[in-house]
């Protein structure tokens, strides 16, 4: 069956394969897309004895791909947690536990000795708790001479991006079309015309115009759209590309629009606290205490009587990807991206409260070790739980993939 022939009813199959295939290409990949088991362990005795931390916003599934370079509306660029479809009011070791786990599994996966591992969650814990400390509140940007090597790189590539570098990674040229294929496949019609209802919303027409200076009065249309296989995260959810054109004639200009289904999340979350019970506001209101840039260039709607979230996709919103990683990389990079975890929890925090969490982090920690117990077990274990559910993962892969 060719992919671009795919029907509304046939996307879920077609999208768990692609799931179970991304899955099996490496133990970190199974990590990144297997979080119902890390929420499972959470939940498990395993999971018992953490640090009881201030209840926050929290991402909820905090692994190294969900940190990238993100924009904000007035072109600022800055390292953010960049993915909340789990983001809830929770404990926030829950992501510090989520993003060691996915530096050890990476660690492994670039064949690094065990001790690098040790030192890499020894900077995660440092560089998480040096942005507890007052000094480092209100901080959003970052000064590129602190920052390693390959992230640095990262970033300088996100800002020299243009339109057109994302016009062609995502629709493949600049024309005024999303083509379909491998990538998108057609939606029908009641899908379409919902997708060209809600861009006639205030709030839809205020986001694309909130960007680059665009002048709010400029006429918003759909040009075309297109359900979006992107990822695992299109698995039972609606996914939508749309191409949008703002103003007329010379002036006019294209963004493209990601529409995003909403689901209950699986993540953790302190029962007691009160969150949006909308779930695309909840994620819109996550996304703005994490991370502001993202945040701010988000919109909660309704699609279909589903609850979705939108955004604009820009030129320098790029994916951290670390699959392959020197030694000396990868410990300063795990004590970079633990720096940002932290600065997304304590933006939330008053300095009593950050003082309290600080000193709660560091609890049950050896004299000559900086990761305390519970941070270093967890891994360990999860690491352990990981590696075998991977195995078995793809066994039953090769299996289905012969029949």
């Amino acid at each position: 069956m060719k992919q671009s022939t795919v029907r509304p009813s046939e996307r879920a199959a077609v999208l768990a394969a692609e799931q179970h295939r991304k899955m099996a290409q490496s133990a970190h990949a199974y990590v990144r897309g297997s979080t119902a088991s890390f929420y499972e362990w959470l939940e498990s005795s395993s999971g018992r004895g953490l640090p009881d931390g201030p209840s926050i916003w929290v991402c909820g599934d905090c692994h190294v791909g969900n940190i990238g370079p993100v924009a904000s509306t007035d072109g600022a660029l800055a390292l953010q947690i960049r993915d909340f479809d789990q983001t809830v009011i929770g404990n926030p070791a829950h992501d510090l536990i989520r993003l060691g786990l996915s530096l050890a599994m990476a660690a492994r996966g670039s064949d690094l000795p065990g001790v690098t591992t040790a030192h890499m969650l020894e900077r995660v814990v440092s560089g998480y708790q040096a942005a507890l400390q007052p000094e480092a509140q209100g901080e959003t940007l970052d000064d590129a001479r602190a920052m390693p090597k390959p992230i640095r790189q990262l970033m300088r590539d996100a800002a020299g991006r243009s339109w057109r570098h994302l016009a062609d990674e995502r629709i493949e040229g600049v024309e005024p079309v999303i083509p379909l294929g491998r990538r998108f496949w057609p939606l029908d019609r009641t899908e379409r015309a919902a997708v060209d209802n809600i861009f006639e919303e205030h709030d839809l027409q205020r986001l694309a115009t909130s960007l680059r200076k665009r002048d709010d009065d400029a006429p918003v249309r759909v040009l075309d759209a297109a359900f979006w296989k992107k990822g695992c995260s299109s698995l039972g959810r609606l996914r939508i590309a749309v191409l949008v054109a703002i103003g007329r004639g010379q002036d006019e200009r294209h963004c493209l629009m990601d529409v995003k289904e909403a689901t209950a999340p699986a993540a953790p979350r302190d029962m007691m606290a009160k969150m949006p019970q909308d779930n695309a506001r909840r994620v819109v209101t996550g996304a703005g205490s994490l991370s502001p840039f993202l945040g701010g260039r988000m919109v909660a709607a309704k699609l279909l009587g589903k609850s979705v979230f939108v955004r604009e996709l820009l030129p320098q919103d790029l994916k951290l990807e670390i699959e392959h990683l020197k030694q000396d990389d990868a410990i300063s990079i795990a004590g970079f991206l633990a720096h940002i975890v932290g600065r997304a929890h304590a933006r939330q925090l008053d300095a009593k409260q950050c003082t309290k969490w600080l000193a709660e982090v560091g609890r049950d920690r050896l004299a000559s070790l900086n990761a305390p117990s519970w941070l270093w077990n967890s891994i360990v274990d999860l690491v352990g739980t990981h590696e075998a559910a991977y195995l078995h993962h793809c066994r039953q892969w090769a299996i289905e993939d012969a029949t």
